[in-house]
Formats: C-alpha cells, structure tokens, sequence
C-alpha cells in the first residue's frame, strides 16, 4: 500500500487543478458576457432649463403688449395680472429696464432672458419723482395711531397716515367724486390709491359700516350709468388736449396717461387706429365706440404705418440670408418687422428653410409668405456642429438649442456620441425637428 501513497496524493491534487481551472473559466466567460450586455442607463437629471417653454425673442416693448402677447412670451395668467397691475401703480407704464426687472413677477432668470429684447433704457434719471416712490412706500406701515373716521381727514391728515401729497389729493378727489363720504369701508377699498396691504393695516380701525346701503350701491349705478359719455362728432386724437379725452369719457388720470402714450411712445402723434387700439388706458369696447368718430390724417398713415412699395429690386434674385434692412423696409414691412427678420436671423446664424421667417415674433404673416415665394435661399454657409462638437457659447445663445444646452454639455462628457444624446435627451419632436436643421 505504500508504495501507491505518492501517486494517490498527485490525482487529487491534479483533480483539484483542473477543478479550479473549470471554475476560473465559468467565471471569466460570465463576466465577460455580463460585461458585455450591460446597458449603460444615464440618470433622470431634471434641468430647470428643460422645464421653459420654448419661446422665439425679438424686440418688443412691454409697455405695448397685451395679455396675449405677454403669455406668448412665457408668463402665466397670473404673472400677467400681476405684470400688469404694477404697471398701473408705476404711472401706466415702464420707463425703463430696472423698473419693469423689479416686478416679483419677472424673476431674475427670466429678466436675463428678455432683457437683450426689451426697448427700454436701461435706467430712468428721475426714477425718484413721487409715481416711483409711491411702490416704494407701499409696504410701509401707516401711521395709524387709533380709531378714526376717514370722512374727517383733510389732505395734512392723510399725509400724516403715510401717504404722499399727491396720493393724499387723490383720496380726497375720490371722496368727493363719492358725494363727499365715503359711505362705508367697501367704497372706501375701491380707492385707486389705497393698495390691499394698506386697507388691510386700516380696516380694524376704521369707524364706518362695512358694506354700503342698498339704496345707495344704486345711486352710484345710476350715476355710472349718466356719466357715460356718448361721442358723437369726429375727432383727431393728435389734437386732443387732457380736458378733450375727459370730454370722451376717460378720467383725468386716463387722459394724462394717453398723452404720455402719444407723446412719449409713439413720439408725438397716434399714426393708425392701430396705434390707437394698442392704448392700455384705452378699453377694447371704448375703442370700438371711437373708431367710427375717429379722423387721422393720410398722409401721415401712409408715410409710417404702411411703408410705399418701390418696385426697384428684383426679390426674385434676393438672398434670405442676404437681405438687408432696407431692401425689408421696400417689400412693405415695418420699422419694426425688418429689424425682427434680422435679428432672428442672426441668432440663428441664417435660415436653413425660408419658413423659418414666419417664426420671427409678430411680423406680418400675410407679408412674410409673400417675402417667401418671392425670394431664394442660399443656406451653404450656415454653420452646423454635431452635439458631440458643438461649441459651449453657441448651444446656450442658439434660439432652438439654448433651453437643452446645459442638458446636452452634461450627457456628451458622459459619452460624446449623438445618437445617445439624442436619445436622452428626451424631445418632443417639433422640437427635435428644428435643432436637427443645424446638426450635421
């Protein structure tokens, strides 16, 4: 038996060999094979960027817009409300940028978004008179030193309260448009100059009954209804002093704000009914009620609302990515709509289809398709990147790109292959369509 004992020895240590050889193997083929299916799934990052609608700039001033124009631009109905109320407390409209930036509607994201479009100054030199301070002084506590009768405050006592000599004539000029009382504390609420926050800080202490007789809530319908003032005879809204549009039904504080409109924003003259509509302190039913009266001068109209076609150039040989201010100003467009085309057209970085024109914000529609089938488009030169490639500067300021740039820049570091950006990046396909038109 002894003589096997050696041999015996070197089997099991050869079994164990081959054993642990077999094992070794089953492991690296697993591996391998794991290795080799295992999908690379990148993480769910939410952008606050991605979250934004897109939304195509040009130039606009905000003191002209709408309700619809200013949703179009990205705010909600109740950014809108509050956008426009502040306006109303700054003295009808913005004078510059830093006033419309502290409206805590505009945050300052958005601010840097439209800021480059805004045709504002960008600060107003006497940014400290009374109107601006008055939003200044709003979120001041009042004076309010116990219970009183507002009836019995004259304009020293008023100011006393907290409130600035002309806001303190203003009530003054409400209560005697009231009849000489104030009634009660709702007709007292509805003073233009008392913000909430100040008849709130006031209503404990107020020594009038909370709602107004019925009797008298019916009087002051009545009233209402005397004081609308009927036109009927024609008029030159350029002519008109502030005592001529109270005449046609607007308050004296409507009127001074219809001339600063004219005068100020529209330098000095309403060209168009357009010009006239487009009056915030001009109701859409007043407007209606004033066109038919309304006389403006033709030849004014035509100088600067409907620019003379010159039929001087061939549109037919004209370039898209060519076309110049001056050649936009002789199709028909306005001031306005031309410096719009180039602008966008310039962020980005030509057209690359001729219906991108029509893209450009608030121009003529109808004029635009003209521009369309009347002129070519070279789009050869127009720089196209692969996201992989693309540079850093031009994906953020790029108007289809900017609100995925960051998005894109983190997912390239991580593997700079398109087809797997693309694929993360997780698109609603309008959108794809249109940044693919400058990928390569």
């Amino acid at each position: 038996m002894k003589p096997n004992l050696p041999f015996q020895i070197r089997k099991r240590q050869l079994y164990s060999l081959v054993f642990f050889g077999i094992l070794i193997l089953a492991l690296q083929f697993s591996f391998t094979f794991y290795k080799k299916n295992q999908v690379y799934k990148t993480p769910d990052i939410q952008f606050v960027s991605e979250i934004e609608p897109e939304v195509i700039l040009s130039e606009f001033n905000p003191n002209e817009l709408d309700e619809k124009q200013w949703k179009d631009l990205g705010f909600s109905e109740k950014q809108i409300r509050t956008i426009l109320k502040y306006k109303e407390i700054v003295g009808g409209h913005f004078k510059s940028k830093q006033q419309f930036k502290k409206c805590y509607a505009v945050s300052d994201e958005k601010y840097e978004q439209l800021k480059d479009y805004i045709l504002l100054p960008e600060s107003n030199p006497d940014f400290s008179n009374d109107q601006f301070s008055y939003k200044k002084s709003e979120k001041k506590r009042l004076n309010i030193k116990g219970k009183f009768n507002p009836d019995n405050y004259f304009q020293k006592d008023w100011e006393n309260l907290g409130f600035s000599e002309k806001q303190a004539a203003a009530i003054l000029k409400y209560k005697n448009y009231l009849g000489g009382s104030f009634i009660s504390k709702e007709k007292l609420k509805e003073c233009f100059m008392i913000n909430d926050e100040q008849f709130a800080q006031m209503s404990p202490y107020l020594i009038l009954q909370d709602k107004t007789p019925e009797n008298l809530a019916q009087k002051f319908e009545k009233k209402k209804e005397k004081e609308v003032v009927k036109i009927n005879h024609y008029f030159d809204p350029n002519e008109l002093n502030a005592e001529q549009w109270q005449q046609l039904g607007f308050s004296e504080k409507q009127a001074v704000s219809i001339l600063k409109y004219r005068d100020k924003i529209l330098k000095g003259s309403f060209k168009s009914l357009e010009d006239v509509q487009k009056c915030f302190m001009i109701s859409a039913e007043k407007f209606e009620e004033m066109k038919p009266w309304i006389r403006l001068p033709v030849i004014e109209k035509s100088k600067e609302e409907r620019p003379i076609l010159a039929e001087k150039t061939d549109f037919s040989k004209i370039d898209l990515n060519q076309i110049n201010f001056k050649q936009l100003r002789e199709f028909g467009f306005t001031e306005k709509d031309s410096a719009g085309i180039l602008a966008f057209r310039k962020k980005l970085g030509g057209f690359i289809n001729k219906n991108q024109v029509l893209e450009t914000y608030e121009i003529d529609r109808a004029l635009g398709e003209k521009l369309i089938y009347a002129t070519k488009l070279d789009n050869s030169n127009v720089a196209k990147y692969s996201l992989a490639e693309a540079p850093q500067d031009w994906l953020k300021t790029h108007p289809y790109f900017r609100y995925s740039a960051d998005k894109i820049i983190y997912y390239r570091n991580t593997y700079p292959d398109d087809k797997k950006i693309w694929k993360w990046l997780k698109l609603k396909p309008e959108y794809e369509d249109k940044m693919r038109l400058y990928v390569k």
